[in-house]
C-alpha cells in the first residue's frame, strides 16, 4: 500500500491525529479528571456549558487545518512529515497557528465543561509548550524551508490572535 499523494497524506494525518492530538485532548484530560479531588472544582455554574461550544469549535478548527495540510500542503501536522507547500489558505489566512488554537479551544472547553481547575492549568502548560515549540523550532524551520514566502506571510498574518479583516487583494482571492 502506497502512502503517497492526497490519500496518503490524509491517512497519515488520521494516524497522527489519533496518536498525538487525541492523547493531548482526550487521554491526558481523562487521566486528570479521574484523579481529581474536591478542590479541583472550578465553580462556574451554567457557564460550564459554553465549554461544549468551545470544545466543538476547537475540534472543527483542528480538523479543518489538518485537511488543509493534507490537501493543499501535501503533508501532515506531524513535524516529521510536514506539508511540502506553505499552507496559506483557510484559517491560515487569518492566523499562523490555527491548529494549535483549535487544540487549546478544545482543552479550554473541556476545562469549562468539567469545571476543572487542573484541566485549565493543563491547557496553560500545553499553550506554553506550543509557544516554545513554535518560536524555537517551527518558525525557524519554516523560514529555512520557504524563505521569503514565509517571511512575507509572517509580516501579514499574526502568530496567535486571528485578524478579523483581510486586505482587498486577499478578499478578492477568497471569492
Amino acid at each position: 500500500m502506497s502512502l503517497r499523494g492526497r490519500g496518503g497524506a490524509l491517512a497519515k494525518t488520521l494516524l497522527f491525529t489519533v496518536l498525538v492530538p487525541a492523547t493531548v485532548t482526550v487521554y491526558v484530560p481523562r487521566r486528570i479528571l479521574l484523579s481529581r479531588s474536591q478542590d479541583d472544582v472550578l465553580p462556574i455554574g451554567p457557564l460550564r456549558y459554553v465549554g461544549a461550544a468551545l470544545l466543538a469549535t476547537g475540534a472543527a478548527v483542528y480538523l479543518w487545518c489538518a485537511w488543509d495540510f493534507a490537501t493543499a500542503g501535501g503533508g501532515t501536522p506531524a513535524p516529521i512529515d510536514p506539508p511540502r507547500s506553505l499552507v496559506v489558505r483557510g484559517l491560515y489566512r487569518r492566523v499562523r497557528n490555527p491548529m494549535y488554537i483549535g487544540i487549546l479551544l478544545l482543552l479550554a472547553g473541556e476545562a469549562m465543561l468539567f469545571q476543572s481547575r487542573s484541566l485549565l492549568g493543563y491547557a496553560g502548560i500545553v499553550f506554553l509548550f506550543f509557544f516554545l515549540f513554535v518560536v524555537a523550532y517551527e518558525e525557524p524551520a519554516l523560514a529555512r524551508k520557504f524563505g521569503q514566502d514565509y517571511e512575507r506571510y509572517c509580516d501579514r498574518v499574526p502568530r496567535w490572535i486571528p485578524r478579523l479583516r483581510l486586505d482587498q487583494k486577499e478578499r478578492s482571492e477568497e471569492q
